[in-house]
């Protein structure tokens, strides 16, 4: 579709990083402005769970229905995507989920809201994403690949059924129950309208992220890859297109984080929210670090982060997605009771 747009001067590629950049610069002011955060919504503060997953709820059931219906309408199609494998490397995911939820607890914020973090002044949470790209790297293409090559050869073979719309009434059924679950949800915490308000907008960014690299971008003789939210593979981009730029082209994922970081800036300088804040003791230095790594690791040997895997990769009807962000949260609860009694540090969330 895109050479039919009439851009002269623009390749695919670059009108990605610009689609990337205003999809993040959306998500960056609305996550800042109304704290999104999965981790928050399961090992938060007592009084701020409910509210907090009531929205991450109502932001999964508007990208899920969003994004079957742009599969419905033959806009896009996740045949031979990634999360849609038919040999299901269960280990990786199990494991790498785990990795990344004990991460998020440690470092208190997932990687989405660590980059959201970082735009309002917080220097802990800069340092923990430096810590997340280096380890997601390295999981990828350094030290530590022959770790996720021997996870990942330890699968279950799927077939078809690696989708979830294979069940009985298909893909649109499916879809409708885990919106209704989801929202009802939302609606038994009593959620106020600007924040459900707020929930259908940032999940409207998953299935805009969708079509627009997979259909508005999409060019036969110039192919990009069809990504959404997501910050596990964009922060290691981010960090080698940083280093070797003259030889590394941008792309969606960095137009994507570095807008988040702007949107979130605005927002917190507009709001007055913004302050540098930066580590009180080395002990938190170290588990800020350990958690980083965790999330780094565990985000590529699950397939994805808790936007990645969860916000973005559900509403695919992955098996694969859906087991990853089960994972991330078991990960979660299981760190969070470890360090009940031990922990008295307030939580940067």
């Amino acid at each position: 579709m895109f050479e039919s747009l009439g851009f002269e001067n623009l390749t695919p590629r670059g009108a990605s990083v610009i689609l990337g950049l205003l999809i993040g610069l959306a998500f960056g002011i609305m996550a800042e402005a109304t704290r999104f955060c999965l981790r928050r919504g399961l090992v938060g503060p007592k009084a701020e769970r409910t509210p907090a997953l009531a929205l991450w709820a109502v932001a999964l059931a508007t990208a899920l229905i969003g994004t079957q219906a742009a599969v419905s309408l033959e806009w896009i199609s996740f045949e031979g995507h990634r999360l849609m494998t038919p040999d299901l490397p269960w280990a990786a995911i199990l494991l790498g989920g785990l990795a990344f939820g004990a991460g998020m607890v440690l470092t208190r914020g997932c990687a989405s809201r660590l980059t959201v973090l970082t735009g309002t002044g917080n220097l802990r949470a800069l340092t923990v994403l430096v810590v997340f790209a280096i380890a997601a790297h390295a999981t990828m293409k350094g030290l530590l690949a022959p770790l996720r090559t021997t996870l990942g050869s330890l699968t279950l073979p799927m077939g078809d059924a690696i989708s979830l719309g294979l069940l009985p009434g298909g893909p649109l059924l499916v879809t409708g129950l885990l919106a209704a679950v989801a929202l009802a949800y939302a609606l038994s915490a009593r959620l106020g309208i600007m924040q459900i308000i707020a929930g259908v907008a940032i999940g409207a960014l998953v299935p805009l992220a969708w079509v627009g690299t997979g259909l508005v971008l999409f060019d036969e003789f110039d192919p990009i890859g069809m990504e959404s939210l997501s910050f596990t593979l964009p922060l290691s981009e981010t960090l080698f297109w940083a280093i070797a730029s003259s030889s590394v082209a941008a792309s969606f994922g960095i137009g994507l984080f570095g807008g988040s970081v702007a949107g979130a800036a605005l927002s917190s300088l507009a709001t007055r929210r913004f302050k540098w804040q930066s580590f009180s003791a080395p002990a938190e230095t170290g588990r800020y670090i350990l958690g980083g790594a965790l999330m780094g690791v565990g985000g590529v040997l699950a397939g994805g982060c808790t936007l990645g895997a969860g916000l973005a990769g559900v509403p695919t009807l992955s098996v694969a997605a859906l087991l990853a962000l089960a994972a991330i949260a078991l990960g979660a609860r299981m760190t969070d009771r470890a360090l009940q009694g031990r922990d008295a540090q307030p939580a940067y969330c």
